[in-house]
């Protein structure tokens, strides 16, 4: 009988599942599910930086994904061999003792410090200047050296600090603490005591400043400086963590029988999205993989004797075995991406949604046509528009951090901005400068791992900007003056994610093997064009000019509010 292994994808809107033969990587069936309270903007706070997530979003969506395939697929139940989840990160989940996520316990079903706290959520950037501050000075080790020497408030104990001294009642609930793809994967084993869970490597290493050095987590000694809860807390997380080819359990009874699978079905340890992406993509040695959504994450892979002790600054992480068991996984990124141009978008289309929507002039029925029409239209106008500007033409520069900044050297107090405007500046103009500025961000983060010794002889890029957006793709090879080629996988990080339910579940050897043979192939390659790549330096000096000047200016402005 055939084997196939099931990649849940947890990403920032919507959880994807794709059934995947075992054999030859092909895709079988994919399901997608978006979430509802999410859609209907529940439990955030845009202008307060809060974006927290309900955790019946999630569980509705893995059962409704898994079973869509199943149905789409018609195949045994007892086919299915494995199992695993990646999700965002960092995004913790306060639970009960027995791993209830809190905001399904009575009287904290709408408190939104129940809630998943969101990878983007930014509501910590004080709690995080803390933990900085302490780590350079308490006279002990500094456990923020392999998180690239800043912690941000993107991640793990920032975001737990800033709810419990904000939310007395969590803070006497919270028994724990789950990363979102602990929380999915202990929901599958059926398991009750958070003891014996297998914690992601992937995920403790690079948020929660685990590292081996220390003997996992950071110790009582320096955490009760920051809060005596976090102390206490760390009795009741975890010692040791686990690579993603590893078993966390077997399917429980209960979630086989809701998903019509078998109980003999693996469940590999969880792990973050970018990190299964670049699996599913086939990274290797050298590589950068950009995993391009909302916003991006950039992984690479080392070998312990290219690495060795040396600490890459200013990245998000550097991790033994988060993206392949036996090598150093390193990770950057940009706070926002795709979401840069999203926010452009929105606010064009605010007369839009708010004005013609509502307009008694047109019916009901045209106005949906027009809504459709708009939809199907807005961005490739705005896209040929931009794309038909020289780039002699005077142009605006623009700033990528409109969610501040996580590489190089995360600082998330840090705002876009836009200069060099005119009376000539027109939407398209601005939204070639967005493209140009996330761009720049990209660069940024090449010149950083390459200033580290750190050799980058390949770009791969995956996600839907990569397979959507010819003209962003040839800017970016264009700025980084370097091929890129792009993974066709619609769903990357959903296919790393079988890859690692295959090796888990004993169908292959390890993770290199067998992402060679299910990882996606490329669909698209990118050079650079040599009459753009110097036209792009002055615009470059332009963009740095202005970020040098913002950070400037933020951080003086926050010295005056100090």
């Amino acid at each position: 009988m055939k084997s196939y292994v099931i990649g849940l994808d947890y990403g920032s809107d919507s959880v994807r599942a794709v059934l995947i033969d075992a054999e030859y990587g092909n895709e079988i069936a994919s399901s997608v599910h978006w979430y509802q309270r999410w859609l209907e903007k529940k439990y955030c706070e845009p202008s307060q930086n809060q974006f927290r997530q309900h955790p019946l979003d999630h569980i509705e969506g893995l059962e409704k994904t898994i079973k869509g395939v199943m149905q789409q697929s018609g195949i045994k139940a007892s086919a299915v061999k494995g199992i695993c989840i990646d999700t965002t990160g960092s995004s913790p989940v306060p639970v009960t003792e027995d791993g209830t996520p809190l905001a399904m316990v009575p009287g904290f079903e709408e408190n939104p410090n129940a809630m998943m706290v969101l990878w983007k959520d930014h509501t910590a950037i004080r709690e995080a200047d803390e933990i900085n501050d302490l780590a350079a000075n308490w006279g002990g080790e500094d456990f923020t050296k392999y998180e690239g020497g800043i912690y941000s408030s993107e991640w793990f104990w920032a975001k737990i600090l800033h709810v419990v001294r904000e939310d007395q009642a969590v803070r006497a609930a919270a028994h724990s603490w789950l990363e979102h793809c602990d929380l999915m994967t202990n929901i599958l084993i059926g398991n009750k005591d958070l003891r014996q869970l297998k914690r992601s490597r992937c995920a403790a290493g690079h948020k929660a400043m685990w590292h081996e050095d220390w003997g996992g987590l950071p110790p009582v000694e320096f955490l009760e400086q920051l809060d005596p809860y976090l102390a206490e807390l760390r009795a009741r997380l975890y010692k040791n963590t686990y690579t993603s080819d590893v078993v966390a359990g077997q399917l429980s009874a209960e979630w086989a029988k809701k998903l019509g699978l078998t109980t003999e079905t693996v469940i590999a340890v969880g792990t973050f999205d970018a990190h299964a992406g670049a699996v599913g993509a086939q990274i290797d040695e050298f590589s950068l993989v950009r995993v391009m959504g909302t916003s991006t994450c950039d992984i690479m892979v080392a070998n312990h004797n290219v690495v060795g002790d040396k600490t890459v600054k200013g990245i998000c992480g550097q991790v033994d075995g988060s993206v392949i068991p036996g090598m150093i996984g390193l990770e950057a990124g940009q706070s926002a991406f795709g979401d840069v141009l999203a926010w452009f978008r929105e606010v064009l289309m605010w007369p839009v949604e708010e004005l013609v929507m509502n307009s008694g002039v047109i019916t009901a029925e045209q106005k949906q046509q027009l809504a459709e029409e708009i939809e199907k239209q807005f961005m490739g106008t705005l896209t040929k528009q931009a794309e038909a500007i020289p780039l002699s033409e005077s142009l605006p520069t623009a700033l990528d951090w409109i969610n501040g900044r996580r590489t190089p050297d995360a600082d998330q107090s840090l705002k876009s901005a836009i200069t060099h405007l005119s009376l000539g500046t027109k939407a398209p103009h601005i939204f070639k400068a967005l493209v140009h500025a996330i761009c720049f961000g990209a660069k940024k983060i090449v010149e950083r791992f390459e200033e580290e010794g750190v050799e980058i002889r390949k770009v791969i890029g995956i996600g839907g900007v990569a397979r959507k957006s010819p003209f962003i793709m040839q800017t970016l090879a264009n700025v980084l003056n370097r091929p890129i080629v792009v993974a066709s996988s619609d769903y990357a990080p959903a296919l790393g994610a079988a890859i690692y339910a295959a090796v888990a579940a004993g169908l292959y050897p390890d993770i290199i093997t067998a992402s060679k043979n299910l990882g996606s192939s490329f669909e698209a390659e990118y050079y650079p064009q040599a009459d753009k790549v110097a036209v792009f330096k002055p615009l470059m000096e332009r963009y740095d000019a202005l970020s040098g000047f913002v950070e400037q200016i933020t951080h003086k402005n926050k010295m005056t509010l100090a």
